[in-house]
């Protein structure tokens, strides 16, 4: 039997010329309260997550400040990011381990959207920056308003007293 001698330079590892990797989308949310530049540091980390692997970085998409569809950590808003990336098919348990340890981080999802692409053949496009949704306060105070008046419409004024409307009303 012979032994396998296996190398660790601790650099990135080294794919053949031609070799395959899968492309990766990863969306996921940021706190809503959190500063532009600490959300650019977020994202440049897990970049260099993804080029430390062997990896590439398609195309990044800062989405804005939206609002969720339903409370996620206690937010109602949060920064949304998609990653689009290739990697091997370690990648995307070591980006979701580092998107795991950053508490400015509510919550992820990856999805595999190609088996086999040349890294080679696949262009970088530039980064996008959407402006997300107008700020809305989160819920709007209501007036008092006299009790029927709304549901009616105005017509219990035209009603007489026992409850039949005016000849001329109908």
């Amino acid at each position: 039997m012979q032994q396998v001698e296996s190398q660790t330079t601790g650099g990135p590892p080294q794919h053949a010329p031609g070799g395959m990797l899968r492309e990766y989308e990863t969306i996921f949310l940021v706190r809503p309260d959190l500063a532009e530049d600490l959300v650019d540091k977020i994202v440049e980390r897990m970049r260099g997550i993804v080029q430390r692997d062997g990896g590439k970085v398609i195309k990044v998409e800062n989405w804005g400040k939206k609002k969720t569809a339903y409370e996620v950590k206690k937010h109602l808003r949060a920064i949304f990011i998609r990653f689009d990336y290739l990697g091997g098919p370690g990648a995307v348990a070591e980006f979701e381990r580092n998107l795991r340890m950053t508490d400015d981080v509510l919550k992820y999802q990856s999805v595999k959207l190609a088996e086999a692409v040349d890294p080679a053949t696949r262009a970088v496009e530039p980064d996008v920056k959407l402006p997300g949704d107008p700020e809305m306060p989160e819920r709007m105070g209501r007036e008092p308003e006299g009790f029927g008046a709304a549901e009616f419409g105005g017509r219990r004024d035209e009603l007489g007293d026992e409850g039949e409307l005016p000849p001329e009303a109908e």
